[in-house]
């Protein structure tokens, strides 16, 4: 197929698809119109044949059938340079460029969004395996390189519409800072807007797609943000990721983390402190917030060990500081307090411990030190308190493992990138997923919460991948019972719950 014959497909109604062992006929539903300040919730697939310079294959009319045909509307092509470079200077191999036409004819035919992304572009690979002669994030020539194949493709689709074709400039830029990155992929932006200015173009978040880029706003881009986390979840004994054979079993939501309860000396087999361990180089105000109280509850807090806080909380009769009290069967009362209790831990504090020596129990929902929020996991009965280690990366159990779920989730990777749209910027996960070593239970479980968390916030997704280890066909996970579909081996749990959220 030639270019002025793919430029020339047009979106049918329906469609009649050749699916290997027969014929479906399908609608196809109108891509939507589309800006960079707001994305559509695209749904989709990574289709991988030209990932990496060792695959370099064309890439699959079926995929697109399939995908079109199960509700999905998006493919996004993380491709390697050298599949038609063989350095970042020499001339492009004209057969490989017509294979990427081809996918995005396909994409065109089966009204899917094509997002073409350099997962390895002149300068940057995220997988350093060869690294890159020159670093893109600070070689001026290198960055002339990669603009010069970004706009080479801005030519190449100028004839197209963003409801059909974008470009994502490069895959999981490092942990470098916003100017440096939104310096280094300037010169490309120009480059593909001089080509073809109303394209739309994506930049994947920094740190690996985990943290907007908010230095890239006035460019008028929409970004990317990948969601692997935690990665003890989603990369459990991955090749690539070093340690991850050390990782524990996977489940979700990982470890339970902080329980809201406290209990004291009427509940002894049940009675333990919690423990935080922590870095206060500074005086910090500490705000500990009680939910309700079961008779009575003597709390005490205490910094490496010298009590900061004690106060017996008491619900009766009539006012008090609790907002509701009723009678109990014990001739005493329970307490709903919905109140902060406010105190200072001194500068140098490592540990700080929580604990009610005396009475029944209260529950507790946060504690706010300095500017740091930790919300409560689980609210369930008779489970002992622990240690807990907090910094920036969150609460992390003395087993060594990082507390999360999906409230966490939404609180450390949805809520940054949802304030980025709020100031105009489009926003899409451009990948999620799991490897096949984890759980299938534990797989689906944490597929669930990020599906909903980026309905709610109203973002699209792609999967990583179609076909293979995170996929829904040909996955090669050991507890799976798979459907056979058409040869390929089918995860139908897996795309039953992509399809409805």
């Amino acid at each position: 197929m030639n270019r002025r014959t793919f430029l020339n497909i047009g979106t049918a109604a329906t469609l009649t698809a050749g699916l290997g062992n027969g014929v479906a006929t399908y609608a196809v539903e109108k891509l939507p119109e589309i800006t960079a300040g707001r994305l559509p919730r695209w749904r989709g697939f990574n289709l991988l044949e030209k990932f990496t310079l060792d695959g370099n294959k064309p890439f699959v009319e079926q995929d697109f059938a399939w995908m079109s045909k199960w509700g999905f509307n998006f493919a996004r092509l993380p491709l390697d340079y050298r599949c038609w470079a063989k350095t970042p200077e020499a001339k492009f191999n004209e057969s490989v460029l017509r294979e990427i036409d081809q996918a995005v004819a396909w994409g065109k035919k089966f009204g899917i969004h094509v997002s073409l992304n350099f997962h390895r572009g002149p300068g940057y690979c995220v997988n350093d395996n060869p690294k890159e002669v020159s670093d893109l994030w600070s070689d001026q020539a290198i960055q002339k390189q990669f603009a010069r194949h970004w706009g080479f493709f801005a030519k190449r689709y100028a004839g197209l519409s963003n409801r059909e074709v974008s470009f994502d400039l490069i895959n999981e830029p490092p942990q470098i800072t916003g100017l440096k990155c939104a310096a280094a992929l300037k010169p490309a932006i120009e480059a593909i807007k001089a080509a073809d200015a109303k394209r739309l173009i994506i930049a994947d978040g920094l740190s690996w797609g985990r943290e907007p880029v908010s230095e890239l706003i006035s460019a008028g881009i929409a970004q990317s943000m990948h969601c692997y986390d935690p990665m003890e979840v989603t990369h459990f004994k991955a090749s690539w990721v070093p340690g991850s054979d050390k990782y524990s079993t996977p489940v979700w939501p990982l470890s339970k983390g902080i329980n809201g309860y406290l209990y004291g000396t009427d509940k002894a087999e049940f009675k333990s402190p919690l423990i935080l361990q922590v870095q206060c180089p500074q005086a910090l105000k500490l705000v500990f917030r009680v939910d309700r109280v079961s008779s009575s509850a003597g709390l005490v807090v205490q910094a490496n060990g010298v009590e900061v806080f004690k106060h017996l909380l008491k619900p009766g009769p009539g006012d008090g500081e609790w907002k509701r009290s009723t009678a109990n069967q014990w001739g005493s009362y329970n307490g709903e307090y919905d109140r902060d209790y406010t105190m200072t831990v001194p500068a140098g504090t490592r540990e700080i411990r929580f604990s009610v020596e005396q009475g029944d129990w209260l529950t507790f929902s946060s504690i706010r030190l300095g500017d740091t929020v930790i919300k409560v996991a689980s609210q369930e009965w008779g489970e002992k308190q622990g240690v807990y280690n907090v910094s920036s990366k969150g609460v992390k159990s003395a087993t060594g493992r990082y507390s999360s779920s999906k409230e966490i989730l939404w609180a450390q990777r949805i809520k940054p990138w949802l304030d980025l749209q709020a100031k105009g910027v489009g926003v899409h996960v451009g990948e999620f997923g799991v490897y096949n070593k984890t759980p299938h239970e534990v797989t689906l479980a944490w597929m669930r919460d990020c599906l909903e968390n980026f309905k709610t916030a109203g973002f699209g997704w792609a999967l990583w991948n179609f076909r293979g280890s995170f996929g829904i066909l040909d996955s090669a996970r050991a507890d799976v019972k798979y459907e056979d579909y058409q040869g390929h081996k089918l995860d139908r749990r897996m795309l039953d719950l992509l399809r409805k959220l």
